[in-house]
């Protein structure tokens, strides 16, 4: 590594300590030695290996993924934007579970693309949620991210055999196996020589695991000082389920348990007491995420092909919830889910004022890293680890720059991420990935989800095809 100098940049988006929150510093410079920002200010007279001239460009912090499933998801493209079932509030997620089964050996295909795809939008610290796969560890090595690894596991899954019910088949020793796995692969991370791997400890979802996991795992996070998580509160049809098992709601069920608080990341927690979609008579829920703190990923995009949305971003913020964002599927672009955020976060508090671009942006960034226990991530600041993104400023859909995070996330997204840095690599160079091989992976994928539909008949509990399951958005020519 060297001393690298971006020199008279046109815009820096700064971490100011006295306000808390980003800012622009125009015409300043910014140095990185090694992973690790130097020096940011104005007219850097120091050594450098390297000196960029920064007219045009804009310098922003490394976006902080909290919530993903890259290895899966992308299998779903062109099957689950459409993929709503009404009998389960119009939630798609159980069907497809119980119906779609991917080759475990194709897995790491999906996980190059969506890598590549998530660093094209900025991504620069991720939580990889999934159950482990052969080869999950050489490309998390390959890829160069700051990746939290979350191995998870559960002691029951997911089955079905009408349309209206969810049902559990449990299998405590199995989860228990998988438990073990998971901590090995979690230690294996924090150990790794490279620094920029970590882990989170990840019991899949709330509804699938007993009392016992749930506090078990929870321990050896702390135990570890690492983040913990899993899926809680994300549909009405599992509220529904943790009300007839305990009698209250799923954020009620986890401060019961003592799990609430710091380091605890719960995925969507939309479902609450107070939605509109639940009608719950409590109206505690709420209070309980933002008294304890807890990190809330959200996700935008999955409920809103649904119908659904998170009601809202400003009661959450409000409340002292921690909010990061999350991109849960495809597309794997951060920036468009920081987008939703903002519109969705409008629309459901019916106030323009509500999740503003600055709001939804320190929720990317700095957000997740208090999620996550770190304070070294998601800013540029002296100190700070050197992940950084260089945007175009004179891209046509950035142009006029009058604010260049408004015009990213509003209007250019991905196509102005020039360059990215992480930990003071160079992973993106000119809109292309240099340590993944995208296209590659993107020419395997198509094989590998024919692969996933051939098998749905054999999975599916009423033996449909994949077609059946999620028609084509458009019927057959009939000529």
């Amino acid at each position: 590594m060297s001393i690298v100098h971006y020199s008279n940049v046109d815009w820096i988006v700064a971490w100011d300590e006295n306000q808390k929150s980003h800012s622009y510093l125009k015409g300043g410079d910014l140095v990185f030695d090694g992973n690790q920002i130097s020096f940011m200010g104005a007219a850097y007279d120091g050594p450098a290996e390297r000196v960029v001239a920064g007219s045009g460009l804009c310098l922003m912090p490394g976006l902080v993924d909290i919530h993903a499933h890259p290895a899966s998801e992308i299998f779903y493209r062109g099957v689950r934007e459409d993929h709503s079932v009404r009998e389960h509030f119009m939630s798609g997620l159980f069907e497809r579970s119980c119906s779609y089964g991917i080759e475990r050996d194709d897995l790491q295909v999906g996980c190059e693309l969506s890598y590549a795809d998530l660093m094209l939008s900025g991504v620069t610290s991720l939580v990889d949620i999934t159950f482990p796969y052969p080869g999950w560890i050489d490309v998390m090595e390959r890829s160069g991210l700051r990746l939290f690894a979350a191995p998870s596991f559960n002691t029951s899954h997911w089955h079905r055999d009408n349309v209206h019910e969810l049902k559990y088949k449990e299998d405590v020793e199995l989860g228990r196996r998988n438990f073990d796995a998971a901590l090995k692969i979690v230690d294996q991370m924090v150990a790794h020589p490279s620094g920029r791997l970590s882990g989170v400890i990840s019991p899949m979802q709330i509804d699938n695991n007993n009392a016992d996991m749930l506090v078990d795992s929870h321990a050896a996070a702390r135990d570890r000082n690492l983040p913990w998580t899993t899926h809680a509160a994300q549909a009405v049809l599992e509220h529904q389920v943790m009300v007839q098992r305990h009698g209250i709601t799923p954020i009620q069920y986890l401060d019961k348990l003592g799990l609430l608080g710091p380091g605890t990341i719960l995925g969507h927690a939309m479902t609450i007491d107070q939605n509109s979609w639940v009608k719950w008579h409590s109206d505690k829920d709420l209070h309980l995420l933002g008294d304890s703190h807890t990190a809330v990923a959200h996700c935008p995009t999955p409920f809103m092909r649904y119908g659904m949305m998170l009601e809202h971003f400003g009661k959450y913020k409000e409340a002292g919830v921690t909010l990061g964002i999350g991109t849960d599927t495809i597309p794997h672009n951060m920036l468009e889910d920081l987008r939703y955020a903002s519109v969705l976060g409008r629309i459901a508090s019916r106030d323009g004022h509500v999740a503003s671009t600055s709001d939804v942006f320190h929720a990317g960034t700095v957000g997740g890293a208090r999620a996550l226990m770190r304070d070294d991530i998601g800013k540029l600041a002296v100190g700070a680890k050197a992940d950084i993104v260089v945007v175009d400023a004179n891209h046509p859909a950035m142009v006029p720059v009058r604010d260049p995070i408004a015009s990213l996330i509003h209007s250019a997204a991905e196509r102005a991420v020039k360059d990215v840095y992480i930990d003071g690599n160079l992973v993106v160079k000119d809109h292309q990935v240099l340590t993944l091989n995208r296209d590659a992976a993107a020419g395997k994928m198509a094989e590998c989800q024919a692969r996933m539909e051939a098998n749905v008949p054999k999975k599916d509990y009423l033996g449909r095809t994949s077609l059946e399951v999620s028609p084509l958005s458009l019927p057959p020519a009939s000529f």
